[in-house]
């Protein structure tokens, strides 16, 4: 009897507990769509990505979240956020792919349960690269004495040192930048008592010194050629200075610059002079994807630092042979700052040519301190270009580069707290149309919340990068190979 009456006591209670736990199921009406960071709301992604696991902005005591698919619904519960299971979120989406998720919300509150307004997630059948290469730095007013450029894997939350300065004390590690997306051929800068210009071929690291005595600097801002046997770079004279109002922090700016490209199989610097004018600052270099035209930023020079918020770049253009390293003997000029009255800075064009990204802001080159940046689309077939409203923000928009097969770029954004850049990923489709950008997801919601270094130059990479860094810190400590350079006009 006794045993009897424990079995109906334990029926009683687990009957109980179910009923609690399913008091979710009755929340009144909210009547708007959830708060959620990161924001997921409404986005386009691929089926190779990491859970986006969240939170709700007013923290409730539980959320409750209810994912909808064509055959399948995921329930999910947690107190400090959303957590999505890896293995169930890929069958999840991997099942959906190329439809959408319907996402409804629970939350717990003193006053008692709410459901808001679901949303949507769409997967897209569109595959994006698998890895993501980028720098972690601290903001430049506060030290850049911790920094290293890692590799991500995009559908978990793997995260590689490719190279960090803790080795190198007091090195700077900068512009790093892939050909065609391959993780086989890349190349960085470092700055420093080692400095020099790292560069990776097919695996095989060399340590170049880029600054010639026809050139005004070492190489940066680089863009490899499709063909592989060339890298676009500008040769600046670079200046840093510190504003004394709140709402602008830094301001970066050039004295000079010239366009160079590298020829890498004949170890020469090739220019031209209409690239290397003194009446002029040419910048940031963007080959076309048949490798026949250069993209660059050019500005009628000034007296710096007196004329840093008059000096506007325009988006050009110049032919560029691949087969004898000559440049053409006319610029096209694509956006005219005298039109616009700002700013263009970092041209890509996606790889399939039609569409071309920039930066524009009200002044200079340096557009990543400049809360105005915003991003721009042109279309190649007309011309035409437009801001791109679904994805910018009121802070800074920047950095910004394209998947292999130009269906997904990723970006840089200050929107968060207007302090750190974050890692954004936006979907465009074939008639050139973008979606809302989503957050680069992270194992915990609140990551972001502590993380205290922006993510800079983000790029897409078609797999793991193969070359050991600490094979490359044995050449960083070596000498660097001279090269020469050529006028080919």
């Amino acid at each position: 009897m006794k045993s009897l009456s424990g079995y109906i006591l334990l029926i009683i209670v687990l009957l109980l507990s179910a009923s609690c736990g399913e008091e979710w199921k009755n929340a009144a009406e909210a009547g708007t769509k959830p708060l959620i960071f990161p924001d997921y709301r409404d986005v386009v992604i691929p089926s190779g990505i990491a859970p986006l696991n969240f939170r709700l902005e007013d923290e409730p005591r539980l959320t409750v979240a209810v994912m909808e698919g064509s055959s399948e619904t995921l329930t999910l519960k947690g107190k400090k956020g959303i957590i999505i299971s890896p293995r169930k979120w890929k069958k999840l989406i991997d099942d959906n792919r190329g439809g959408s998720l319907k996402v409804s919300l629970y939350a717990a509150y003193n006053e008692g349960w709410k459901k808001y307004e679901p949303f949507s997630i769409t997967i897209s059948s569109d595959p994006i690269d698998p890895w993501i290469v980028y720098r972690l730095i601290a903001p430049g007013y506060e030290t850049w004495s911790k920094m290293g450029i890692y590799q991500r894997e995009l559908s978990s939350f793997r995260q590689e040192t490719i190279v960090d300065n803790r080795l190198l004390p007091g090195a700077c590690m900068n512009c790093h930048s892939f050909q065609a997306n391959s993780p086989d051929n890349m190349m960085f800068h470092i700055r420093g008592n080692l400095g020099g210009t790292m560069l990776v071929m097919d695996g095989e690291a060399v340590k170049l010194n880029t600054k010639t005595d026809e050139t005004i600097s070492n190489c940066v801002y680089p863009y490899w050629h499709p063909s592989e046997d060339y890298i676009a770079f500008s040769v600046n004279n670079i200046q840093q200075v510190f504003h004394s109002v709140k709402d602008k922090r830094i301001e970066v700016f050039d004295s000079k610059s010239d366009i160079v490209v590298f020829d890498i199989r004949n170890n020469r610097l090739v220019s031209t002079s209409r690239l290397m004018r003194e009446d002029s600052f040419e910048t940031f270099p963007c080959f076309s994807p048949d490798g026949r035209k250069l993209f660059f930023c050019s500005a009628s020079a000034g007296k710096q630092p007196d004329d840093y918020d008059r000096i506007k770049y325009s988006l050009c253009s110049i032919d560029f042979d691949p087969a004898t390293g000559r440049f053409g003997s006319l610029i096209d000029t694509l956006v005219s700052a005298d039109r616009t009255g700002k700013s263009v800075s970092f041209p890509r064009i996606s790889p399939d040519g039609t569409t071309l990204v920039f930066t524009l802001s009200d002044y200079g080159n340096f557009s990543i301190w400049h809360r105005e940046a915003d991003l721009y689309r042109i279309d190649m077939k007309t011309g035409i270009y437009q801001p791109i409203d679904v994805i910018n923000s009121p802070e800074t928009e920047s950095y910004h580069s394209w998947s292999s097969n130009s269906r997904w770029m990723i970006f840089s954004s200050r929107r968060i707290d207007g302090l750190y850049t974050h890692p954004f990923i936006a979907h465009m489709d074939e008639s050139g149309t973008f979606s809302k950008p989503f957050m680069l997801p992270q194992k915990h919601p609140g990551f972001y919340d502590s993380c205290l270094r922006s993510f800079n130059i983000p790029e897409f990479i078609s797999s793991k990068l193969g070359t050991d860094g600490l094979d490359m810190l044995k050449i960083i400590g070596s000498p660097a190979k001279d090269i020469n350079f050529v006028l080919s006009d």
